[in-house]
């Protein structure tokens, strides 16, 4: 019976010697990792900030397939959360958003190890053209955490780096791909109203058009704006004449406008006029650079329906995207106009 109570206090012993061992071990952690990401802050920030979007990259996906994710109703901005059910489950929610910014979230990891609790924050930074984004995670290991992890000899930092590094690459790689997206519609045959609509025009490369239009858009949009004018839709590229020998473009950049308006002479900006316009209308959801096959795919379609392009009219593109307040080009929006004739009606028919 002593031996028993020997052996019973000794066990009591080794389990108030291990804790005051344990408990004596630092148990804070403070984990940071980074990437830069070919792209703008915002479109990178709104890849982190929506858990929906986590679905592709998290790392615990990545090392788990198996995971199912269950979003709460809100899953993106202040207040969104998600969960997770593996061989290892948990749930992040979002605290704090500066936009573009920062992101702020709560993390709670359940494992073999226990219940696990930390803090994340999400850094953006804008350098150039791209962005430095930063994941951060901070928390303290319980009592019972420290004694697996010493006992398993887990170097839980390693694993922390680790994990935030897979996800970084994956969630940067996803980003730059998603950027790359695009999709071409021919939409057929239609009619375009025409009008009035200030313009100024210049030469260039074909492969330099787009450069060389951007801050020629820019002069008739502040000419537009001060001397008042009226504008009735999104700036345009008119191609009046090409030089294939040299490969070069004459081409104008416009703006519709609701009415004539005379121009003092010499003016960098002038007034023109478009007719009403039979065309077939091509749509490019995407990255301009992707134009040349879509006006491809455009004269394709002109081909396999008898179509007839019209010699004495100019094709035209419309870019509806204000690129500066939406810096994802998967989600810009133009269209290419290619004037055709009207098709005469066969011998012996009245044309109504």
């Amino acid at each position: 019976m002593k031996i028993l109570k020997y052996l019973l206090f000794l066990i009591l012993l080794i389990i108030i010697g291990s804790a005051i061992y344990f408990g004596t071990k630092d148990g804070d952690y403070a984990v940071s990792d980074s990437i830069v990401v070919a792209a703008p802050a915002e479109v990178v920030f709104d890849k982190v900030n929506d858990f929906k979007n986590w679905e592709g990259w998290m790392p615990f996906k990545q090392k788990d397939p198996s995971l199912t994710f269950k979003y709460a109703e809100k899953s993106s901005g202040e207040g969104a959360s998600m969960s997770w059910e593996g061989k290892n489950s948990g749930s992040i929610t979002t605290t704090k958003v500066i936009p573009y910014k920062e992101i702020q979230q709560d993390l709670t990891f359940k494992s073999a190890a226990g219940k696990r609790n930390a803090k994340m924050i999400w850094l953006f930074e804008t350098i150039g053209d791209s962005t430095k984004v930063t994941w951060e995670t901070n928390g303290k290991h319980t009592l019972m955490e420290k004694a697996y992890m010493s006992i398993k000899g887990s170097d839980f930092v390693s694993r922390i780096h680790t994990l935030n590094n897979l996800g970084l690459a994956a969630m940067a790689s996803e980003v730059v791909t998603d950027m790359k997206k695009y999709n071409i519609n021919v939409d057929g045959v239609t009619q375009y109203g025409g009008g009035y609509y200030m313009y100024t025009t210049s030469v260039a490369k074909k492969q330099e058009v787009l450069e060389k239009s951007a801050p020629m858009i820019e002069l008739v949009k502040d000419f537009v704006s001060k001397n008042n004018l009226s504008s009735s839709g999104a700036p345009f590229i008119l191609y009046n004449e090409a030089d294939k020998m040299n490969n070069t473009v004459i081409f104008s950049t416009g703006i519709p406008i609701s009415e004539r308006v005379i121009t003092p002479e010499n003016s960098p900006v002038v007034c023109g006029f478009m007719e009403p316009v039979t065309a077939l209308k091509i749509t490019l959801k995407g990255n301009y650079e992707n134009m040349p096959e879509a006006l491809q795919k455009g004269m394709e379609d002109i081909r396999q329906n008898d179509l007839q392009v019209d010699p004495e009219r100019k094709i035209f593109e419309i870019y509806s995207t204000d690129t500066s307040q939406e810096p994802n080009p998967a989600k810009w929006v133009s269209e290419i106009y290619i004037p055709i004739q009207p098709k005469e009606p066969p011998a012996g028919e009245v044309g109504l």
